[in-house]
């Protein structure tokens, strides 16, 4: 749930509350309410009844029964009020203040008032002169009371209602005005997060806010700082890494091939100069020749792996043309290979050309070494529309599954990574059916 929301839910249940406060303090005080009146019912006809004429001199035994008293009796008691007149020896006289019967209030309204009201009824003496002529009781009304209760309570939960809503959307206006500035922190935490360089927050009214923009602002500098000498130090490890593939490359040519053309000489001399009647000296000789050249052909792979062609003449396309060939002149017997060239590859820098190459040659060694495909098919791709990014795929049918690969120990696929990272590349390893598909993606700043 969101703060805004949040707020408001609880404004709305602190209203809710104070509703039901509203509502027991209606019924406590209309209980009040109703006592007070009965008493003053009570009072005022008492005075009325006290100020009859002839009633202290003739008595209320002579008041005869037929005359017309109720009336103006009826007159002094207060609606929702019942009253019992007692004059001597009369019959009582029960009298009730009229009701308008609106807002008929529910049960339980009722049950609640008549349970108030069931206590000892309000009665006022009617004395004339020192003299005890009778008395007034009267007691509120139950329904009476229970539908000027009711009234009440309509109108004071309407009005609470109507504040709740009103408070609970204007709390989660201003709370919505308030945090909007959290937004635009998430998404500027997330373009962090993605490897982006975020644009500086604003400043902001809110002064917490304002000071976690700030401290954002200061972070976001730091991180690109660091991301930048970060990339920095990966050209740098990938350029060096070249360099020594390279020197490495020069000094097995020139050292360890010139030893091995010298001990191959040398042999085929021991061989030739041999005494006739030495075969084991000439077989021995063979022998060495035969190591030689299993040497020679060792290092000549060695050599295709380490030393990189020259593809500022020749081309990316030709240079993996190159790589296919060479792999399989060796491979003799195993898979066949297949490469596929397409869309105009010219505008690649030299450096995200090697990288391809180097790409491309670590994720074919891959799939020869683990799996058992027949046939493996490398392709680039470049599209002539919109940013025309480069796709360096790689299809085997020799099967696996893509997460052992990417769970391993290796060092081929972090090396193919960082590579991708220097040219702001990515690369994906899924499964194709039969085997694995490896595709690297480089975009067209390279």
């Amino acid at each position: 749930m969101s703060l805004p929301a949040h707020l408001a839910l609880r404004l709305l249940i602190v209203t809710l509350l104070c509703l039901s406060g509203a509502v027991v303090w209606t019924v406590r005080e209309t209980r009040t309410g109703l006592r007070e009146e009965a008493a003053v019912s009570a009072d005022r006809i008492t005075a009325q009844l006290s100020r009859q004429p002839g009633l202290g001199s003739v008595g209320p035994v002579a008041l005869p029964l037929s005359e017309p008293q109720a009336e103006p009796t009826v007159l002094m008691i207060l609606p929702g009020i019942c009253t019992e007149i007692r004059l001597g020896a009369e019959t009582p006289r029960r009298l009730c203040g009229d009701w308008d019967g609106l807002g008929t209030a529910p049960a339980w309204i009722t049950g609640a008032l008549a349970a108030g009201a069931s206590g000892e009824p309000v009665i006022r003496e009617i004395v004339y002169r020192g003299r005890r002529l009778g008395s007034v009781a009267a007691w509120p009304d139950p329904a009476a009371a229970a539908g000027r209760a009711w009234r009440q309570m309509h109108f004071a939960s309407g009005l609470a209602l109507s504040l709740a809503g009103t408070t609970a959307l204007l709390g989660w206006l201003s709370a919505a005005r308030l945090v909007a500035p959290a937004s635009r922190i998430v998404h500027g935490l997330d373009g962090c997060d993605a490897g982006r360089s975020p644009p500086p927050l604003p400043r902001f009214r809110a002064v917490e806010f304002d000071r976690i923009a700030t401290a954002f602002n200061a972070l976001a500098e730091r991180l690109t700082r660091a991301e930048s000498e970060r990339m920095a130090l990966m050209r740098r490890l990938v350029q060096v890494q070249e360099e020594e593939r390279q020197s490495l490359a020069r000094d097995l040519h020139d050292a360890f091939g010139q030893c091995l053309a010298a001990a191959g000489a040398l042999a085929a001399a021991i061989e030739a100069g041999a005494p006739e009647d030495r075969d084991d000296l000439r077989a021995d000789a063979a022998g060495i020749e035969t190591v030689i050249g299993a040497m020679r052909e060792s290092l000549r792979g060695a050599l295709t792996q380490l030393a990189l062609p020259d593809l500022s003449g020749t081309g990316l396309g030709e240079g993996l043309r190159g790589l296919v060939s060479d792999l399989q002149g060796r491979l003799r017997t195993g898979p066949s290979l297949h490469l596929d060239v397409t869309g105009d590859l010219t505008g690649l820098s030299a450096q995200a050309a090697a990288s391809l190459y180097r790409i491309a040659q670590e994720l074919l060694t891959n799939a020869l070494r683990h799996g058992q495909p027949s046939r493996i098919f490398l392709r680039l791709r470049r599209s002539d529309a919109g940013e025309r990014p480069v796709m360096l795929i790689v299809d085997d049918d020799g099967g696996g599954e893509a997460a052992s690969i990417v769970g391993g120990a290796g060092r081929g696929l972090p090396g193919i990574r960082a590579r991708l990272a220097v040219l702001g590349g990515d690369l994906s390893l899924t499964g194709n059916g039969n085997g694995i598909r490896a595709c690297a993606t480089v975009p067209i700043r390279c």
